[in-house]
């Protein structure tokens, strides 16, 4: 029986987002295997996600590695892949659709999805999850769950490791972004900590859980580093701590995704980098504050917002 392929490379941030279409996939095609086509660093973690049947590693070496290209051509083609759904819609992924990928596979992406006259440009400033949902539609999937995420699946039990570190509820910070989206970042977390110390005294605990480059930033803010034997949580109990956090403020980055999807209450503070509609980042309790310039957004307006939103 010829089976069903699902490319989605990350980031972080990307692949929670793809969970409710992984979902409607796999229950639309209940006797086939489904396979994820991803990056490494998410390989591990998606191989436990109940949707899909297994986890295939896409290195993304650059194209002229003709060796790569061959060998990844070699192991897709195991597969009998009748059906590819590209959920990346990246230019590797066209190349994939050209050359690497068996060319009788039936594919959905956003080229298959548009109007007529309707440009990819065009396209692509829909949400991110409105996007998804009319390729799937497109593709006769009923849509049940692509905006309705279900992460359950990627809890685990963190009593032991919270202990380690408070014994109170807590404020969870992610004042952190990637050296590729300097634009993304707040730049005024330490001092919006010392204004919620002054404000709750010791009601909260203050908590930052840094990935693998942020850890020597995270130890000049003052605050309780989440660490896991020295070295950064895995996803999964980063999205447990999420899960039990009192309240989330963080940059547009993965954690934000995560936390909007878990409805927990918390801000996510945007610049004129993008918008929190265009990337699918709001629910009834976590909401973005926007402003055109994040160097010119107030500690004070922060916390103000948090101080609503949290009592």
């Amino acid at each position: 029986m010829s089976n069903i392929l699902i490319i989605k490379h990350g980031s972080l941030g990307d692949l929670i987002q793809a969970n409710g279409a992984l979902k409607d996939i796999k229950h639309f095609y209940k006797n086939r295997k489904v396979f994820l086509l991803t990056s490494e660093p998410y390989s591990i973690f998606m191989s436990e996600c109940p949707y899909i049947d297994g986890v295939l590693i896409d290195k993304r070496l650059p194209r002229w590695n003709i060796l790569f290209l061959l060998r990844l051509k070699k192991l897709l083609s195991k597969y009998n892949f009748s059906k590819v759904f590209d959920l990346q819609n990246s230019s590797r992924t066209k190349f994939y659709k050209k050359f690497i990928i068996n060319k009788k596979a039936e594919w959905s992406s956003t080229e298959t999805t548009l109007k007529d006259n309707q440009t990819k440009k065009e396209f692509d400033e829909f949400p991110v999850l409105d996007r998804m949902e009319l390729q799937l539609k497109e593709s006769k999937i009923p849509i049940n769950f692509i905006k309705n995420i279900d992460l359950s699946w990627a809890k685990e039990d963190l009593t032991n490791l919270i202990k380690k570190h408070t014994n109170r509820d807590y404020i969870l910070l992610f004042p952190f972004c990637s050296k590729k989206h300097k634009n993304k970042k707040w730049p005024y977390f330490k001092d919006l900590i010392s204004k919620i110390r002054r404000e709750y005294k010791n009601r909260y605990s203050i908590i930052v859980a840094p990935g693998p480059n942020e850890i020597n930033e995270a130890d000049k803010l003052g605050v309780n580093i989440i660490l896991d034997n020295n070295n950064p949580i895995g996803i999964k109990k980063l999205i447990s701590l999420i899960d039990n956090a009192k309240f989330i403020i963080a940059n547009d980055t993965g954690p934000a995704h995560i936390a909007s999807h878990l409805n927990k209450k918390g801000l996510v503070l945007f610049g004129s980098h993008t918008s929190a509609k265009k990337v699918s980042i709001e629910s009834s309790n976590f909401k973005p504050i926007s402003v055109k310039d994040l160097s010119e957004l107030k500690v004070d307006t922060v916390l103000e917002i948090m101080k609503t939103n949290l009592n």
